[in-house]
């Protein structure tokens, strides 16, 4: 069955940088574009990246441009999101996706930026 292990979070101080990564199983993984969205509490999921099934092209939501890169390793059936220059605001449950004939997610990394 398909399954999506996220890791990586953990607490930083604004201004600092983290690499989460997305391990997938149970599908073909290199024919399907990934994404990442993020949680806040109090607030709607919301789309932070998606990168292509070859890896480009990416699109990023504005609040991300230029501070997040999310990358992928298709022999290793992994997506990564390096996050720089983190802010308070970035602080969620950030969850890889994967659609496929549904949408499949993982259980989620908590990052957690304090100012």
């Amino acid at each position: 069955q398909v399954q999506l292990v996220e890791s990586g979070g953990g607490l930083v101080q604004a201004g600092g940088s983290l690499r989460l990564s997305c391990a997938a199983s149970g599908f073909t993984f290199s024919s399907y574009a990934m994404r990442w969205y993020r949680q806040a509490p109090g607030k709607e999921r919301e789309l932070v990246a998606r990168i292509s099934s070859a890896g480009r092209p990416t699109n990023y939501a504005d609040s991300v441009k230029g501070r997040f890169t999310i990358s992928r390793d298709n022999p290793k059936n992994t997506i990564y999101l390096q996050m720089n220059n983190l802010k308070p605001e970035d602080t969620a449950v950030y969850l890889c996706m994967a659609r496929l004939n549904d949408d499949y997610w993982g259980q989620g990394t908590q990052v957690t930026v304090s100012s």
